[in-house]
């Protein structure tokens, strides 16, 4: 989540749907504002996954056109959009089930 904050990722949501669904545990959404946005968000995503705690994603769609990148990392399921997807697939309202996980704020250096 960090990661997505880094790269100024906006309206970023941790849905937890462990008693929702059994395909992940949860999702990670967040928007960008265009292709290279989506791209860089997604980018230091999964390169901090993989640095901290070694998980790198099954399966990836969507990288290079970016609008929406889906990234699999089996119980987490991550989603960059731009805001023009995130509005048309409207995630958030289709798991609305899906309890949402409060944001810790950033510790303080």
């Amino acid at each position: 989540m960090r990661a997505a904050e880094s790269k100024k990722a906006g309206a970023i949501r941790i849905l937890d749907l462990r008693e929702v669904t059994s395909f992940a545990d949860y999702f990670l959404i967040c928007s960008g504002t265009n292709q290279r946005q989506n791209q860089a968000i997604w980018d230091e995503v999964a390169q901090q996954l993989k640095k901290q705690v070694g998980e790198t994603p099954i399966n990836v769609e969507g990288y290079e056109n970016g609008e929406w990148i889906l990234g699999d990392f089996g119980d987490l399921i991550i989603h960059v959009f731009s805001g023009e997807k995130r509005d048309y697939y409207q995630l958030e309202r289709l798991w609305r089930d899906a309890k949402d996980v409060p944001i810790p704020p950033e510790a303080a250096a």
